[in-house]
């Protein structure tokens, strides 16, 4: 880790795969304006580690595990409202951007160009404005353009926060006395949120659920 000076950007880096954080802290470190004071390996490390350190900007992997990185972005835009959150993706997927904006990111970045844009993502969002990607660009217009249309608006979520977390534990395959202990929540919770669940998405079992759950972006497939 770099000495980090005054004037250094704090940066919390949060992967679940050790060679992505390398290779991302190679290219930050290699830059005197950045210093990287915290790493992660999934959402719920990057929350504690964010409260511990309080960097100037967090780079979060979209999915990891027991804690996504919207998930974490969420919590971390509502906790620590000066944070600057910047979104790091191995997928060009317009559902993973438009979330990562709803969940309060600043851009968002693919893993397969970080060496090219990630310095210059870091920069903006640390002046304070948005970083997207081109591809990211033609998704928010297309997406204007096909609401337009359509004369309709799209609801930001279907689900709350907490039903989020849930459906990605089941999805993950966690029992429900797993996700009560998880979530700090009683089991009899846990089928409450689950049937709601399957209610609101018109689903009839977990591997449904896990399906949806993909799609969504909670877990990887």
């Amino acid at each position: 880790m770099t000495e980090t000076t005054a004037a250094a950007t704090r940066i919390l880096l949060a992967d679940d795969h050790a060679l992505v954080r390398r290779g991302v802290r190679l290219i930050l470190e290699g830059e005197p304006d950045f210093a990287v004071v915290a790493e992660a390996g999934d959402g719920a490390e990057a929350v504690r580690a964010a409260a511990a350190h309080h960097p100037d900007l967090a780079i979060l992997d979209v999915a990891m595990p027991r804690m996504t990185g919207l998930q974490a972005a969420r919590e971390l835009a509502q906790s620590q409202p000066g944070l600057r959150i910047l979104m790091l993706s191995m997928y060009d997927n317009e559902q993973y951007f438009f979330q990562a904006l709803k969940a309060g990111a600043c851009g968002y970045v693919l893993k397969s160009v970080a060496d090219r844009d990630l310095v210059a993502a870091c920069r903006a969002v640390g002046r304070g404005e948005p970083f997207l990607y081109p591809g990211a660009v033609t998704a928010l217009i297309r997406n204007y353009l096909d609401r337009a249309r359509d004369g309709k608006e799209v609801p930001d979520s279907l689900l709350t926060p907490r039903e989020e977390e849930v459906l990605k534990l089941i999805a993950e395959g966690h029992t429900s006395q797993e996700i009560a202990d998880t979530l700090v929540i009683s089991v009899k919770t846990v089928h409450r949120h689950r049937a709601n669940l399957l209610h609101k998405l018109g689903m009839r079992d977990r591997l449904e659920l896990t399906r949806y759950a993909i799609r969504a972006g909670l877990i990887e497939p």
